[in-house]
């Protein structure tokens, strides 16, 4: 049996004093691609930043070849031979595949000017050696995204990278691309390099994978040879047994016969979105389901106008909207709570107060200036409808938990009383607590007669919330369930799945 090239024992990580990360024990063998799953929340993406150097444990230890290893920041992984492929690419398009391997460490001339030539030779070895049918004076945008794909990892190995972690690799990829890419990563196992695989795709880890680890809560659930277990085992490793009475569904009368609140027709946008069509009645909650790279964020995103529509109809109490941009949503009482609230829903040096007023700046004028004892009545207002414990609405945003920062993104658009709400992910990165008070929040609103249009990956919140879930597949809205339908969290997975 090979011995671990890499172990992480007993890594604990704690954010604010909420442990994120619970003694959790990670090997990786040489030669091994290892899935690594799990809800959102489990803690995969922390274990993974601390080995790549983004973050640093509070205790535990990280051995390479069986030799303790101190990787403080993301030279000291790549220098210990531990690359990251994000989901995300980071090559330059205008760029050739040889320049963007060797970027920033190009061979020079004796005159000090750029080699090309000698970047193209080394580059057109390593991919020979790794088996790659690309050209190195190749420009990146020319190619198909799964040479993009296979370009971020001869970048990773052309610094000696012997441990890769892939995240969520196939989530842009095509099924023809998809198929490269599996069999370029069996060429880098056979030559004994390491891959940990992070993904949402059962399918693809029972067929590329050797072995899974499953993480739930910030703890290792288990570690399995692949050829040893079996999907159902899988799902209910990564379920659990649910928890608290927050998270039970509480079936709520609506008006499934009226005049829908929100619908939407055959929505097209980029290429995520293909022909959509939703319906939502009064005081409904909706929410979709679906593996990352589906296109529920996108969907979310162009009903919004932030993405350009390219064709389909968008409905708010039985009157069409022309929706161009994000201001042509509100006036439509269109309200988006985004996936990422410091990047996309806070000003974070910002007040709570002024983060709060932001979206009504025009009814809290007087004359030309805005009206601070409204601004300041309104805002206290919310606070405390809200319950977001902060000691000053002055208090800059930033230095607020994350779950009362979530908070003030849902109350800056509860000020400008939207018909329909779209949820993208609203209680990710919060505690417990923060996330039962969220959810409260939701279904009282749902109450009110709004619309809602929930997203999230976490299956037992989406059952807790929804009326009913849509499944969406490769930017298509497919099967519509009742809630009452669903009788488990596996049984949602297994939709989503497509088994």
């Amino acid at each position: 049996m090979k011995p671990p090239i890499l172990e992480m024992n007993g890594i604990f990580k704690s954010f604010n004093g909420i442990p994120v990360l619970k003694d959790v024990d990670f090997s990786v063998k040489q030669g091994e691609i290892h899935a690594l799953m799990g809800g959102n929340g489990a803690g995969k993406s922390t274990l993974m930043k601390i080995l790549t150097g983004v973050y640093s444990a509070d205790r535990g230890e990280v051995k390479l070849d069986d030799n303790v290893v101190a990787i403080r920041n993301y030279e000291d992984a790549r220098s210990n031979g531990i690359s990251m492929i994000f989901q995300e690419f980071s090559l330059i398009p205008t760029l050739t595949v040889a320049q963007n391997i060797y970027l920033t460490r190009e061979s020079k001339t004796s005159l000090g000017l750029l080699d090309d030539k000698a970047n193209e030779k080394k580059a057109a070895k390593l991919l020979a050696e790794l088996g790659v049918d690309i050209q190195p004076s190749d420009l990146v945008q020319d190619l198909g995204v799964g040479y993009w794909q296979m370009t971020e990892i001869a970048k990773a190995l052309s610094q000696e990278a012997k441990i890769l972690i892939m995240d969520e690799p196939t989530s842009s990829l095509t099924k023809t691309e998809t198929e490269v890419l599996f069999t370029f990563m069996n060429k880098l196992k056979a030559k004994g390099y390491a891959i940990i695989y992070i993904s949402h795709r059962m399918d693809e880890i029972f067929r590329v994978c050797d072995r899974i680890t499953i993480m739930r809560d910030g703890r290792k659930i288990s570690t399995s040879q692949i050829s040893e277990t079996s999907m159902d085992q899988v799902i209910t490793d990564i379920v659990g047994v649910a928890s608290g009475k927050a998270f039970e569904w509480v079936e709520r009368p609506y008006d499934e016969a009226g005049e829908p609140a929100f619908e939407v027709r055959e929505l097209t946008a980029g290429d995520k979105v293909r022909q959509v069509s939703l319906r939502i009645q009064p005081g409904e909650i909706v929410g979709i389901a679906g593996l990352m790279g589906s296109g529920r964020t996108e969907l979310l995103r162009a009903i919004f106008g932030i993405d350009r529509i390219h064709s389909g109809e968008i409905y708010v109490r039985g009157r069409r909207c022309a929706i161009r941009n994000p201001s042509d949503a509100i006036a439509a009482g269109i309200a988006l709570i985004p996936e990422d609230r410091r990047v996309q829903g806070l000003v974070l040096q910002h007040s709570v107060r002024d983060n709060m007023i932001l979206p009504i700046l025009a009814k809290v004028r007087r004359g030309p200036l805005l009206d601070g004892k409204k601004m300041n009545e309104l805002s206290r207002e919310l606070v405390k409808r809200l319950n977001i414990k902060t000691d000053s609405i002055s208090k800059a945003s930033n230095l607020l938990s994350g779950g009362n920062q979530q908070k003030i993104v849902l109350a800056k658009w509860l000020a400008n009383h939207p018909e329909v709400l779209l949820l993208d992910e609203p209680t990710i990165g919060v505690d417990i607590g923060a996330k039962t008070e969220i959810v409260d929040i939701i279904r009282e609103l749902a109450e009110s007669g709004k619309a809602i249009l929930v997203v999230s990956s976490e299956l037992q919140e989406l059952l807790a919330l929804s009326d009913r879930v849509l499944i969406m597949h490769e930017g298509r809205m497919g099967k519509s369930m009742k809630r009452q339908d669903i009788e488990s969290e596996e049984g949602l997975q297994y939709a989503i799945q497509g088994y």
